[in-house]
């Protein structure tokens, strides 16, 4: 039956070895339609069919999870046939050669070390990871670098660079952090040539010193300074004296206020010193 092969067919490898297959039913296939996937993976392999297969919302064969693929300089081999109680469904294949649909990781071990005396930085990596090539030679990096308290804006520095492992970065400003990204692609070799995914970004340079960090000590010196200028002019003009008063000392009424008091003290013991010896002379007498 015309229209009933799947459409839209499409492969990626990504994460190194897995591989995730897509289609769509084709518009013709009557309804109760189901797709099975057969795949080679080289002329000298048998025939596998899928084991994980992805559905849609009515239990229809959609598309196939791959795990541990490993990519071949050869041509893999994809089958999807159907079946269906209403007619014959027709049958879709396709010969792909895997390294051209591989999603390449990103670089690895990305460092960034500046010299603080030149500015420069020196930016190495190690080529992503694959499953199947291990030459330097074989891959091409596209470099990013844009400011951190800004990293939607304006690219600051983009180069690309075909075999090598490291670049050096003229820092235009020392004082400033920037965010490093990274991806890579196949610039020979079974290589993909597409672009593959962004590293994640890595930070480097020096932090731009915060307004509260250096506003509150300002502010501190400029207290102190208002303060000592204000002390320095009371000294010259006077209104320290009037500002704080001089204490004053006690009146001399207060000292006499004493002397009285000790006048009074002796006027009473020499009374009491009389009775005392008249009683004792009536004792005597009594004796």
């Amino acid at each position: 039956m015309d229209g009933s092969a799947i459409e839209n067919f499409s492969c990626v490898i990504y994460t190194i070895s897995l591989m995730n297959c897509t289609w769509q039913a084709g518009k013709d296939a009557p309804g109760d339609t189901q797709y099975f996937l057969y795949w080679q993976s080289s002329r000298y392999d048998k025939a596998m069919e899928c084991e994980l297969y992805i559905k849609d919302e009515n239990g229809r064969n959609t598309g196939c999870r791959f795990q541990n693929v490993t990519i071949m300089t050869e041509k893999a081999y994809f089958l999807v046939n159907g079946s269906s109680k209403v007619s014959l469904i027709q049958f879709y294949d396709e010969y792909i050669q895997l390294y051209k649909i591989e999603k390449l990781m990103p670089p690895s071990n990305i460092t960034v070390n500046c010299d603080e005396i030149k500015n420069g930085c020196i930016i190495q990596w190690q080529r992503p990871q694959t499953s199947h090539s291990n030459k330097d030679k074989c891959f091409k990096y596209e470099l990013d670098i844009r400011y951190k308290d800004n990293p939607e804006g304006k690219i600051i520095y983009t180069s690309i660079q075909d075999g090598e492992n490291s670049q050096i970065f003229p820092r235009p400003n020392t004082r400033r952090t920037y965010l490093l990204k990274m991806r890579a692609a196949g610039s020979a070799c079974f290589v993909s040539p597409f672009w593959g995914e962004w590293s994640a970004p890595v930070k480097f340079g020096n932090e731009v010193i915060s307004s509260s960090v250096w506003i509150l000590p300002l502010v501190g010196v400029a207290t102190l300074s208002v303060a000592i200028v204000t002390v320095l002019s009371c000294k010259r003009t006077g209104c320290w004296k009037v500002a704080f008063p001089k204490i004053p000392e006690p009146k001399k009424a207060f000292c006499g206020l004493l002397d009285t008091n000790s006048e009074l003290m002796e006027s009473k013991i020499p009374s009491i010193t009389s009775e005392n010896e008249e009683i004792t002379l009536v004792a005597d007498i009594v004796k």
